[in-house]
């Protein structure tokens, strides 16, 4: 009977501390979806003059640029979203008024990357943004990837 009691308790205890770290591990994804929007566009500036070697002047200029264009690129940008698949892994079927919509997003982000790409060449070297558009180009040919292997899975 003591031999029961006492492994019990130990489970009881084990559960306990496995909750604790569930409920802590989902703090910190909160925490960090509740981003000021400031220190996320901070964010993306640092890592961008990080990875190509801004001077000062193009930092600050950068930093403009992703404060003007993060309203018009929306909040989801950068985050991984869109429609769930049901129990059977299908998608649902769209309706053509949504079609038509999704195209209209679709062709207005692709407007705003455009003007954004653009006033980013100005600032960035001819060096700097062939680095950065290879890089873009490398994410366009991940994505597709990446969702044809969910596809088949």
């Amino acid at each position: 009977m003591k031999r029961m009691m006492m492994a019990l308790a130990v489970s009881l205890m084990m559960t306990t501390a496995v909750m604790a770290q569930d409920n802590q591990s989902k703090g910190k994804i909160g925490k960090m979806r509740m981003m000021d929007p400031t220190e996320m566009i901070q964010k993306r500036t640092d890592a961008t003059v990080k990875k190509y070697g801004l001077d000062e002047t193009q930092a600050k200029k950068l930093l403009e640029l992703n404060t003007k264009y993060a309203s018009k690129m929306g909040p989801r940008m950068g985050r991984p979203g869109g429609r769930r698949p049901d129990a059977n892994n299908a998608r649902p079927e769209l309706t053509d008024e949504q079609k038509a919509q999704m195209k209209e997003r679709r062709q207005k982000m692709e407007e705003q990357m455009n003007a954004y790409n653009t006033e980013l060449q100005g600032i960035l070297t001819a060096d700097q943004y062939k680095s950065y558009q290879a890089d873009q180009q490398k994410q366009r040919m991940v994505r597709p990837a990446k969702a044809k292997t969910e596809e088949k899975e």
